[in-house]
């Protein structure tokens, strides 16, 4: 996924309010921008971090600026969670995910479940229909080990069982977690921030749910899915 224009440097004053930051250009301008992730970005809001930004003209949007890549721990994480979707596409249409590049039909936002969309529905006349949901991960704690979630999801804990739901019913089901940062090799479940999620996701497992984790490189120029990560369910808790 290459970004449609260069990503701006800034540097981070903060971020507040889950939608709005404010930075300084590197001419000394200071600006407020938008922060397309509502999450608690754990790890990645410190002052004084060196960022990325793009830009938007449209008179449309109240903020020109958006932020797109925050350095952490010596590298660079993508946060937009509006990019996943996008990038899991090319991931497996690289067949970088199982098997699922071998799909004829690959829909974006398909409606299923208990009022929900599932973010990528593939279809195949002799394959029949695979669920996938996409989860953006870009928290890390230890070294090499990126986890999800970073904070506790009741959404993402209705999407494992809707999931579920859908191997009860015949279909194939994929919980996709894509790691948009490249100094991680292996990804666990936090359960120390969510048990529940945490249960959710075990319970999903013993329904057939199948979990993959893809690692991206993140550059100012584009984020690219590099290759499939070890789901590593022994990976001791962090105290």
């Amino acid at each position: 996924m290459k970004f449609t224009g260069p990503l701006v440097p800034a540097t981070l004053v903060q971020r507040y309010k889950r939608f709005l930051f404010d930075a300084i250009l590197t001419d000394g301008m200071a600006i407020t921008g938008s922060c397309p992730n509502t999450g608690s970005m754990r790890g990645l809001t410190t002052p004084g971090s060196r960022i990325w930004l793009s830009e938007h003209d449209s008179t449309t949007r109240k903020y020109r600026h958006m932020l797109e890549i925050v350095e952490a721990d010596g590298t660079l994480v993508g946060i937009n969670t509006g990019l996943p979707n996008r990038i899991a596409e090319e991931a497996i249409s690289a067949g970088q995910v199982s098997n699922l590049d071998s799909y004829d039909t690959l829909r974006r936002e398909q409606r299923y479940g208990r009022n929900s969309r599932i973010d990528i529905l593939l279809s195949d006349a002799e394959k029949g229909l695979a669920y996938v949901e996409v989860k953006n991960v870009h928290f890390s704690r230890l070294s090499g080990l990126a986890e999800f979630p970073d904070s506790p999801t009741e959404r993402g804990a209705k999407h494992l069982e809707e999931l579920g739901d859908m191997v009860a019913a015949g279909h194939r089901a994929i919980m996709l977690y894509l790691v948009q940062r490249d100094d991680c090799s292996r990804f666990r479940i936090c359960r120390e921030l969510d048990p529940v999620y945490a249960r959710a996701f075990e319970r999903a497992s013993t329904r057939g749910v199948e979990a993959y984790a893809v690692k991206c490189q993140v550059s100012p120029l584009q984020i690219v899915a590099t290759g499939p990560m070890m789901v590593d369910e022994a990976v001791p808790a962090v105290l």
